[in-house]
């Protein structure tokens, strides 16, 4: 808790330090109080802002388009999809049969059957690659937006990990490190919630009433003091309105609310929830323990859609979901990793689960034009299985799902060849 109030416990520099960071990964003091820090869309210019929000739901790993979106049941055996085809809302396409619900909202989607990334190997492409300078996509967007929204103080660039949402699951384990900013400013690097600290407890003030209504001028007060003897100093560079900020972010408790679950709707809630697809360490027989990897993403993938929901509704515009440990999607067979079936059973259900609630909320709330959901990995999987049933990595071709964001759903974009290949350069 932060006794800020407590003239016992003065606010001293370190003290401020700590509020400073919460938690947030690379937001200095700075970020967090609004500093826009070179923004593209400064004061005078035609606002670039539309008030959309972008959700990226990175799957690492690489998921397969033969099992998602583009299965291919009449291909030759040894490439045909291994998992059961199923129609959907849309006359002739098919999906793979863990897409059971995703299936029959067809018709709300946009799947892309030629994207590909030309990259085959694990990292964090297209989050972070050469083509965004190596930064978060969502940097770019907080350099065009500010840092955080005015008058709410609500970061305008997030990341999410399991551990937002799930505590005691395994820690943040990205093939590289999808809160860089690249050639700009640490400044710009995303708010990620629940990574250090217990970030909401560490935003709740848990003071008497009367003294947080007598303390707001000394808590100005001391701030402002602390602004004069840090005016040198890299990360306290602050803004004219450093003392609206300071109420906004450390006393409105906007970003609390926005990640605390509990108040939202509790059967919205339970309609989001994919902890049901909990494997415990069933998953170990054919993965050599790494059971606790699948279960994180069975069981945090839902929530963590609901709380970007709920960060986009508070002003977030670009919230990115790494929900793929150590590669959940990467279907080797090959006893470290799980084979086609036991994978889509392990990672595609509990995705197609919180992806149909997603649209389905969206849709009740008519946010659809508001927020656009976009869903791919690194790559897709060779067309060939390997020796032992599984999918290895495939630079040519990766399954790509659109939803909302004034896009016209019902639309499969192009095709990929009769053996799901892509075209180009004939499978393996």
């Amino acid at each position: 808790m932060l006794n800020v109030f407590d003239e016992s416990n003065p606010l001293s520099r370190r003290k401020l330090l700590g509020i400073g960071s919460l938690g947030l990964g690379g937001l200095s003091l700075a970020s967090l109080l609004g500093a826009k820090l070179g923004a593209v869309g400064s004061a005078g210019k035609r606002n670039p802002l539309t008030g959309k929000s972008v959700i990226f739901l990175f799957q690492q790993g690489g998921p397969s388009q033969f099992e998602t979106f583009d299965p291919k049941p009449d291909a030759p055996e040894g490439i045909r999809t291994v998992t059961d085809v199923i129609p959907t809302s849309i006359p002739g396409i098919h999906f793979g049969s863990a897409m059971e619900q995703l299936s029959k909202l067809a018709h709300k989607l946009v799947t892309v059957r030629s994207f590909r990334t030309n990259n085959s190997g694990h990292n964090i492409r297209p989050i972070v690659g050469p083509e965004s300078l190596g930064a978060n996509i969502g940097v770019h967007f907080a350099r065009v937006a500010g840092t955080t929204r005015p008058g709410t103080g609500i970061p305008t660039n997030a990341i999410l990990y399991p551990t937002s949402v799930t505590p005691g699951v395994p820690g943040p384990s990205a093939r590289g490190n999808p809160a860089a900013t690249g050639p700009h400013p640490p400044s710009f690097a995303p708010f990620v919630p629940g990574g250090k600290g217990n970030l909401q407890e560490d935003m709740k003030l848990s003071l008497p009433r009367e003294r947080f209504l007598n303390g707001r001028k000394s808590l100005l007060v001391k701030l402002d003091q602390l602004k004069r003897r840090a005016d040198e100093e890299a990360d306290f560079k602050v803004i004219d309105d450093l003392h609206t900020q300071a109420y906004e972010v450390l006393l409105g408790g906007g970003v609390s609310k926005a990640l605390d679950l509990s108040q939202e709707d509790s059967r919205v809630v339970a309609a989001y929830d994919t902890s049901h697809f909990h494997g415990g360490k069933r998953w170990n027989k054919v993965s050599r323990g790494r059971s606790g990897y699948y279960n994180a993403q069975a069981g945090s993938i839902g929530k963590l859609l609901l709380m970007a929901r709920r960060l986009c509704e508070a002003g977030c515009g670009f919230v990115t979901i790494h929900a793929g440990y150590a590669g959940v999607w990467d279907m080797h067979a090959d006893g470290n990793n799980l084979n086609i079936r036991d994978g889509m059973q392990a990672v595609g259900r509990s995705f197609d689960h919180a992806v149909a609630a997603f649209v389905r909320d969206l849709e009740a709330r008519g946010m659809q034009d508001e927020i656009m959901l976009v869903c791919c990995g690194e790559m897709g999987r060779t067309p060939r299985l390997n020796k032992n049933g599984g999918r290895d990595h495939w630079s040519r071709l990766s399954p790509l799902l659109l939803y909302g964001g004034g896009n016209c759903g019902g639309k499969t974009i192009r095709g990929s060849g009769k053996q799901g290949g892509g075209h180009g350069r004939p499978p393996l």
